[in-house]
């Protein structure tokens, strides 16, 4: 393949088509159950029950400081099927690529997408790849569906969530929504800080070891307060949050505090919100921070009797009402 950007004609359903899939999706996510002469791939009978979760992907930059397009689209996929309780094990990958995209940057995303997902365990079994006309797309829109098995006897949901449970969280919050801003230099900013996009499937695995683990959630976008929210609306309960306990890297406190941001509400891509029976929530943190992406673990609240609402208790003492998001805190970044 001699073209150094993508052209219509990668599109079309002919020879530049198959080059590009043969030379570049195909070479570097090469597996046996990857078939690219047929339409369908044939996946081995799988124990358990069937999980399925399907998500998009649009970040700019597509490269950012931890991560890409490519390896936030696995870890995404990957994530929805962890805090569900589910072994991941397949992925399918559609590719929206604008006419003009250069094609040694399409080239690194997509080695990132395959070391992202041999490191998750996770397999591209089938994908398609669409290019549309210069001006109408974003550069690269990527589209992945999972699929993986849950333990049958498992059994998680807001509705196993009561009155007195605690709140986890696996490690600092609004990571992934600063570094994508400061990537962007928008605002006159900068710095290195890196994502926190990664699969969460060894912290989910750990957890549901514990009789008492109710729920967990990947709090992307709208972040920890958003998902805070779902559980409130779902239960009719009240949230109660420790500010104090919530941790949040001072970088990021720092370009929030600028800029008017509230940590709670910003992406995070690699961590787990968990609701936990009290009686077994220490260990449960005890064992969280023990993995190498749980070290930063903390118990950040409790359910109680009460509204169907999210109250933060605040380093001053104070207490104050997190009201559900309305406007997006920044442009979109998963």
């Amino acid at each position: 393949m001699d073209d150094t950007h993508i052209r219509l004609a990668h599109g079309n359903g002919g020879l530049y088509m198959r080059e590009l899939i043969e030379t570049l999706f195909a070479r570097h996510l090469a597996n046996p159950l990857l078939d690219v002469q047929t339409d369908a791939a044939e996946l081995p009978t799988m124990d358990g029950v069937l999980m399925i979760t399907t998500d998009g992907f649009t970040v700019q930059p597509l490269e950012f400081p931890g991560g890409t397009i490519g390896s936030l689209a696995v870890h995404g996929t990957v994530n929805d099927l962890a805090v569900s309780g589910a072994v991941p094990h397949y992925l399918t990958l559609n590719a929206f690529i604008e006419e003009g995209f250069e094609i040694s940057k399409l080239e690194r995303i997509v080695i990132s997408l395959a070391a992202a997902a041999s490191e998750a365990k996770v397999v591209v079994v089938a994908g398609d790849t669409k290019v549309v006309p210069r001006g109408e797309g974003g550069g690269l829109y990527l589209a992945c569906t999972g699929v993986g098995s849950r333990p049958r006897h498992l059994n998680l949901g807001m509705d196993r969530v009561q009155s007195g449970d605690s709140v986890l969280v696996s490690g600092p919050v609004g990571d992934h929504g600063i570094a994508v801003m400061l990537a962007r230099e928008e605002f006159g900013l900068s710095g290195d800080l890196l994502s926190d996009a990664a699969s969460v499937f060894p912290l989910t695995q750990m957890m549901i070891g514990f009789s008492g683990l109710r729920f967990m959630r990947d709090p992307t976008r709208g972040g920890l307060a958003t998902v805070m929210h779902e559980i409130c609306r779902a239960t009719g309960l009240e949230v109660r949050l420790n500010q104090t306990a919530i941790p949040v890297r001072e970088q990021v406190a720092s370009v929030c505090e600028m800029l008017g941001y509230d940590p709670m509400f910003l992406a995070c891509e690699g961590r787990v919100v968990a609701v936990v029976d009290s009686s077994q929530a220490n260990e449960v943190l005890k064992r969280l921070q023990l993995l190498p992406q749980g070290r930063d673990a903390a118990i950040i609240g409790s359910v109680h009797e009460g509204r169907a609402q999210v109250v933060l208790q605040t380093e001053l003492g104070g207490e104050r009402i997190l009201e559900e998001l309305e406007d997006d805190p920044l442009p979109r970044i998963c």
